[in-house]
């Protein structure tokens, strides 16, 4: 016994919309609905439909009937996906750099000035003999 070969199909527009049509409106489950439509006989071969009729089912209800009709194979390109990919780092403005090379700055300053204090603490600590 041979197996088949499932080739890649195209299906169109209007066929996938009365799918997914008459299965919501017939209350059908997604085994029902690939017995009907593709005459499929064993749960093997409704196993293999099901995933295409829930992504459908899913095109449809997030985007309409105007979902379906996008071809979605094969690799987006950038012009048609202008938000997929890395994001683009945009330049800073002047004034906000310049503000943060200030706060920074100061950051600096205020580190430096606090570990000087600890040193003096803890020198006036030792020469008066008190302990932490």
């Amino acid at each position: 016994m041979t197996k088949k070969k499932r080739t890649n199909r195209k299906y169109s527009v209007g066929f996938k919309l009365s799918v997914i049509l008459d299965m919501r409106e017939h209350k059908l489950t997604y085994y029902e609905t690939i017995r009907k439509y593709w005459n499929a006989e064993s749960s093997v071969e409704c196993h293999n439909y099901t995933s295409q009729v829930k992504l459908w089912e899913r095109i449809y209800l997030e985007e309409g009937a105007a979902g379906l009709a996008i071809e979605r194979r094969g690799r987006t390109r950038k012009m048609d996906n202008p938000k997929k990919g890395r994001a683009k780092k945009k330049p800073l403005d002047k004034n906000i750099e310049k503000d943060l090379i200030a706060e920074n700055q100061e950051l600096r300053m205020e580190i430096e000035y606090l570990k000087k204090l600890s040193a003096l603490v803890l020198a006036d600590e030792r020469k008066n003999g008190k302990r932490r």
